[in-house]
């Protein structure tokens, strides 16, 4: 299945995606799991079986078509776990922290990041000058748990969404006086607009394997990433492992999972970018800039589209 939050008279609404309409689950069955996404995360799966029951028979008068509707962020997530340095082909692409690599890059963002879909992405030069884009698997977490063992990691997933992770370079990769490079995850990863989320979340049953999914981005119509998710150092299930090690993982919670090559990045020479030439890729001549128009794209999953936009203009 795949559920999405849309806007109806600036209220945000839960809903059911079937075909090229939306079914509104609580206007369907007025039960207090579909009062919007964590309720149906937190519902279980009864709260699921009651949306395969709305499915089955959708009522007339729940039902819009997608093409009237306005996608919000399919939720807002209090906690947003990251890790970097998660594909082979993004490392050999960049400059390399003495982690990469070695363990997964942790950083974090929050709710205040998070954008939806249609979104702008906001460019605000006195934050950065090179701001780049990252599309990535999230796993949207579905069941509670800490220390969760690998073998059982994906038990705990309520479903996949696509994610961008909006980054500025130039606030991320730092240099010592002697050369090291280390990477800033705070001020260069965490900023508003800087996670678009978004179309929907598409549940497990769907997804049946999350390490055999395309990934691919386009900006500008042009294909600048297009990997598989089988490229990642750490599978989804040995990130859940990772993190419920430091957090009590819950209904909600996100975990982005990294990107692979064919970032703005891998061309900027002075930040320790190598291009690393593939087929039917385009490499990036420039950093993001006000009016590129930047899609998202995850098997099984759909399309996020966002404009980048100058500071003030939204």
């Amino acid at each position: 299945m795949k559920f999405c939050t849309y806007f109806h008279e600036d209220n945000r609404r839960l809903g059911l995606v079937e075909g090229d309409r939306i079914v509104d689950l609580h206007k369907a069955d007025p039960r207090a799991d579909f009062i919007d996404m964590v309720s149906l995360i937190r519902g279980g799966e009864g709260a699921r079986e009651a949306a395969r029951v709305v499915a089955a028979n959708p009522p007339a008068h729940a039902c819009l078509d997608t093409d009237i509707v306005r996608l919000a962020a399919p939720l807002l997530p209090s906690t947003v776990l990251c890790a970097g340095s998660n594909y082979h082909a993004h490392n050999a692409e960049k400059a390399g922290a003495p982690l990469s690599g070695k363990e997964p890059e942790f950083f974090l963002k929050t709710a205040d990041c998070v954008i939806g879909p249609e979104d702008g992405i906001v460019h605000d030069p006195a934050l950065t000058s090179k701001l780049d884009c990252e599309t990535e698997l999230a796993i949207v977490i579905g069941r509670e748990g800490r220390h969760i063992p690998e073998a059982d990691a994906l038990s705990h997933v309520f479903g996949y969404t696509v994610s961008n992770d909006v980054t500025a370079r130039d606030r991320q990769v730092r240099r010592t006086p002697e050369g090291l490079v280390y990477y800033e995850l705070g001020r260069g990863k965490a900023f508003d607009s800087s996670l678009p989320l978004g179309p929907v979340i598409t549940t497990t049953d769907a997804v049946p394997d999350p390490q055999a999914l395309m990934l691919r981005t386009r900006i500008n119509g042009e294909l600048r990433q297009e990997a598989s998710t089988a490229d990642m150092h750490w599978s989804c299930a040995a990130l859940i492992h990772f993190f419920s090690i430091n957090f009590t993982l819950k209904p909600g919670m996100v975990i982005l999972t990294g990107t692979p090559a064919g970032t703005a990045w891998s061309v900027d020479a002075e930040l320790g970018g190598k291009w690393q030439p593939a087929p039917g890729l385009v490499a990036a001549t420039r950093y993001c800039l006000p009016g590129d128009k930047v899609e998202s794209e995850i098997e099984r999953i759909g399309t996020l589209r966002n404009t980048v936009i100058a500071e003030g203009a939204g």
